[in-house]
């Protein structure tokens, strides 16, 4: 029996070593995931929505469901943003950081605070300028969302004619400008005029949209965003 013990020894220290080389606590990093960047204002940061109904995390999620490698949106927008505080939070909150996806909606705040239509298209430029300069494909990875009409929610109904022209002229300026370079322009703003008659559009602050409304955003824009990060041939 004694001369049973020493294999049985060298057996059992084997055994041990295998086990002690099996790797532990090893995190898989997943390659060739995409980076989303959403620049905009309350209309982007989802004012008076769950964070899940932000129009730019749906959008994320609905390219996860047709199995596209995304991370959670990168957003750099707060409720009140102007042209010129988006400008300077992006000196203050990027650095050399490059993105697949980049988005803008911006400019609804430069229409309620009275600023002019050239100063819009003054900042618009330098705003495109440095979305380009964060895209991984250039211009190519840029979008620009449209503003929505707020003269349609119950806030801005007592100068809905008014607020709506403005917002047509500000948009008229946008798209001019992501035209200039070649960046892809989605024009939601008809679906944010449906408000007036679908109040489910509207969220509880009488002012900015509901997740619903978000979610036709996303579903207007998802196969021409999705085309975006397709592979390049």
């Amino acid at each position: 029996m004694k001369k049973m013990l020493l294999p049985c020894l060298v057996l059992l220290l084997l055994m041990t070593g295998c086990k002690e080389t099996e790797p532990e606590n090893i995190t898989v990093v997943e390659e060739d995931t995409f980076r989303y960047l959403a620049l905009g204002d309350s209309y982007t940061i989802g004012e008076s929505v769950a964070p899940a109904m932000r129009w730019p995390v749906q959008l994320v999620d609905s390219l996860r469901k047709t199995d596209v490698k995304i991370e959670d949106p990168r957003i750099i927008a707060t409720t009140g943003w102007t042209t010129q505080d988006l400008l300077k939070a992006m000196d203050d909150q990027l650095n050399n950081e490059k993105f697949d996806l980049v988005s803008v909606l911006i400019g609804v705040n430069n229409q309620y605070q009275g600023k002019s239509l050239t100063a819009y298209e003054q900042d618009l430029h330098e705003i495109f300028e440095r979305a380009i300069a964060r895209s991984e494909e250039g211009a190519a990875g840029v979008f620009a969302v449209s503003i929505p009409d707020y003269g349609a929610t119950p806030f801005g109904a007592s100068r809905e004619e008014e607020i709506g022209k403005e917002i047509d002229e500000f948009n008229e300026v946008f798209k001019k400008i992501a035209s200039e370079y070649n960046i892809e322009y989605f024009n939601i703003t008809p679906i944010s005029r449906r408000a007036k008659e679908e109040p489910e559009l509207v969220a509880e602050d009488g002012l900015h949209p509901s997740g619903e409304m978000y979610k036709q955003w996303v579903d207007l824009i998802f196969n021409d965003v999705k085309a975006i990060l397709a592979p390049k041939d």
